[in-house]
């Protein structure tokens, strides 16, 4: 039980239709809840900026595993946010300019009322982009909007992967072999469909040995799983069918831990999760990270647990 009850708003898509064995956000309600804080609920879209104050149409909500009966929500009432002590930023992607919007929103109730993630440094780390800062762990990547540039790439090495640089969830990402046929009209159909830049890898061949997912909790590595495809599928997201396993960290996937975690820490990226493949990083999700549900199930690491610790230490 927490020293004190603190006051936390869940920014979030509706909670009533979460799955409740898998979803990271409820794993941490539950816990919040199990120590005495209050919580409350409200979406993106009911959040508001006037003359400097920030308010939501939230409402107050207790939960329980039980599934379709796992939520009670209060009336909606407009609350002033710095009178919360803490808000989970907790929707899921895209990031687009809805969710940086918000980010500039939320910027304005700190220090006062602690964000996590700090939605200044959530705005300056898209995940594919932010990894880029950490090249020597990453397989040979490319980002570029240049048909001569992709071309380029693909003939030094052959397989590659091309994916949307603000896609989510393993949408739009494809293995693209050097005799594949479909290359030009892949490029054709990313051109159409976003404005940025694409993003080319070397494709990994790791990848069918699984992508491993590790939480890092204010820059230290807390837990892990491997997620394998299922046959037929290069994409390890678990939406898309790919199986939880239980792992352990390597050699390699601890030094890639020590050499981005104290950069997490710094820019108050408390609640992290990383892609690992094989040898390399991938990504680096500070949007809303999922996984921990499957971490507690496979190994008994309860990480709602350890971040409400690493929570309830910085307000302290």
């Amino acid at each position: 039980m927490a020293a004190s009850t603190l006051k936390v708003a869940i920014q979030a898509d509706p909670l009533e239709h979460v799955d409740i064995e898998a979803d990271s956000t409820f794993a941490l309600a539950l816990e919040a809840q199990a120590r005495g804080h209050q919580l409350f609920h409200y979406s993106p879209k009911c959040l508001s900026f006037e003359d400097g104050d920030v308010r939501a149409l939230a409402r107050r909500f207790t939960v329980r595993r039980k599934a379709g009966h796992h939520i009670d929500l209060e009336a909606a009432e407009v609350l002033d946010l710095t009178t919360f002590d803490v808000v989970l930023m907790r929707q899921d992607p895209p990031f687009d300019m809805a969710y940086i919007t918000a980010t500039h929103i939320l910027e304005h109730i700190q220090p006062g009322t602690l964000v996590v993630n700090d939605p200044v440094e959530v705005r300056n780390a898209p995940e594919k982009l932010f990894v880029t800062h950490f090249k020597e762990l990453m397989p040979p990547t490319l980002i570029s909007n240049q048909r001569r540039e992709i071309d380029a790439f693909r003939a030094e090495h052959g397989d590659i992967i091309l994916k949307p640089l603000y896609g989510n969830g393993g949408f739009g990402v494809f293995r693209v072999r050097s005799d594949d046929e479909n290359y030009g009209a892949l490029l054709e159909m990313f051109s159409q469909f976003y404005k940025e830049p694409l993003m080319a890898q070397r494709y990994i061949p790791e990848n069918q040995a699984g992508d491993k997912r590790i939480i890092l909790v204010d820059g230290k590595a807390a837990g892990a799983i491997n997620r394998v495809p299922i046959e037929g599928e290069i994409r390890a997201n678990l939406h898309v069918g790919a199986k939880a396993e239980k792992t352990e960290l390597t050699k390699r996937d601890i030094e890639i831990c020590e050499a981005i975690g104290p950069e997490l820490a710094r820019r108050g990226l408390l609640f992290v999760g990383i892609d690992v493949i094989g040898d390399y990083l991938t990504e680096i999700n500070v949007t809303s990270p999922t996984g921990i549900q499957e971490i507690r199930r496979l190994d008994g690491t309860d990480l709602a647990a350890q971040i409400w610790d690493a929570i309830e230490a910085k307000l302290a």
